[in-house]
């Protein structure tokens, strides 16, 4: 089984939008889910110079798909959701 890719942006809208707070994720996720789950910080996924009007920061990207409004709780069920554990 492939790794699930977690990517955390971390870019100034998504970090002051509350982005600080899914750094956390960096010490959940391995202990949850061993190294099934790969983390990282991005400096910026782009998604604010898509839909800057209706910015809907912080945003995360699990795999392909892109969390808006992301939480830590909603990380987590993308995550769960992946590995079939939902």
């Amino acid at each position: 089984m492939e790794k699930v890719s977690v990517k955390v942006c971390l870019g100034t809208t998504c970090f002051v939008m509350g982005g600080a707070n899914l750094q956390e994720l960096i010490d959940i996720i391995p202990r949850k889910y061993g190294d099934k789950v790969e983390v990282s910080g991005s400096q910026c996924l782009g998604m604010c110079s898509i839909k800057w009007n209706y910015s809907k920061a912080p945003y995360v990207k699990v795999d392909d798909d892109i969390i808006e409004e992301a939480t830590v709780e909603k990380v987590l069920d993308a995550v769960s959701k992946k590995l079939g554990q939902n």
